[in-house]
């Protein structure tokens, strides 16, 4: 029998660990891990988290028995994987739960822009059928700059083809095979940039991606450009994005992520010191000028929410424990 903790899970994902992990003692908690918890997991064995829950060097002291950490996301970023490896901690993740969904969502957002899906309800609703301000534009023909042709990069070009777009993409390992099967182009970030009209980012956030896109590279798009983000809030520099909204570079702008992912609820949170030290006060405020923007939508880190996504994360998460614990790991994140 092995001592399982789970953080951050909901009803019915804690029944389905039950009846999968019948055999075993079975921890869980509702809240993100913190110190708090630690005393209760000394003789835990593995751990499932998400993202909200921070592995360091100062936790993993105190988890002595701690062999597997999986995690219920795709990113790990929220892991010390240099700690746990000095441990020998295996590390798994959730690599593909939402290619489909994400890529769906992104052109939920991509069609709500297109088409001014939110303010034509917002006037309907208020009983105003006037069309005024509301022409949109077609996808058809228009040219889909893809930054990262991983699984969801590749599924938003697969959308982006029954739109009959043309697509082209750039990647640090471009899968030459694909593009010549789906018929899309690699080339250079910078030639994306100029030739895109809709620009979409799909990569993994890591310290070289970090502000992928910034003041100085966004200046190469063109005007009426329309830029998504359903990746990581750190590929883009919110900044960037306001010097493009100001100068016309970008017409409008989907995200589902933000840079500094941290809700400002009463004004005096500015001037706490915890505040600052977890929080980048301007990149706040930057964002919240992008909340207010009417050409921006943004969505609180919803894509990966569907039904179907998350069953899928659940499922693979008891697998990664179930394999490693017949000795036979899948889904590191080691490579």
């Amino acid at each position: 029998m092995v001592v399982i903790a789970f953080f951050e899970l909901e009803p019915w994902e804690k029944e389905l660990v039950k009846r999968a992990l019948s055999k075993h003692k079975l921890l869980f908690f509702d809240e993100h891990l913190t110190e708090k918890h630690l005393i209760k997991l000394k003789n835990t064995e593995v751990i499932g988290i998400f993202i909200y829950s921070v592995i360091d060097e100062k936790i993993l002291k105190k988890l002595p028995k701690l062999k597997l950490i999986t995690t219920m996301s795709t990113g790990f970023d929220h892991i010390d994987l240099s700690a746990c490896k000095k441990r020998n901690i295996t590390v798994c993740n959730v690599p593909a739960y939402g290619v489909n969904t994400v890529a769906e969502h992104t052109f939920a957002l991509l069609l709500a822009l297109t088409r001014n899906i939110v303010k034509s309800v917002e006037r309907t609703r208020k009983g105003n059928f006037d069309l005024t301000g509301l022409r949109g534009i077609d996808l058809k023909e228009k040219t889909l700059g893809v930054i990262g042709t991983g699984k969801i990069g590749k599924w938003v070009i697969k959308i982006a083809k029954g739109f009959d777009m043309n697509v082209i993409a750039t990647d640090p390992a471009p899968d030459k095979l694909c593009a010549e099967e789906m018929n899309f182009e690699y080339v250079s970030l910078n030639t994306l940039l100029k030739k895109s009209d809709i620009i979409t980012l799909h990569a993994p956030y890591t310290k070289k991606n970090h502000h992928l896109l910034d003041s100085k590279n966004m200046k190469l798009i063109k005007k009426g450009t329309i830029l998504l983000n359903t990746a990581r809030g750190g590929l883009i520099e919110t900044k960037a994005i306001l010097e493009g909204l100001q100068s016309g570079k970008l017409c409008s702008v989907g995200l589902d992520v933000l840079e500094e992912e941290c809700a400002v609820k009463e004004e005096k949170q500015l001037l706490s010191k915890i505040f600052q030290k977890t929080c980048d006060v301007e990149t706040v405020l930057q964002e919240h000028m992008l909340l207010q923007h009417e050409n921006v939508l943004i969505t609180p880190h919803n894509a990966f929410n569907s039904e179907e996504a998350l069953k899928r994360i659940i499922d693979t998460t008891i697998e990664n424990i179930k394999m490693f614990l017949k000795k036979s790991i899948i889904n590191s994140v080691y490579g």
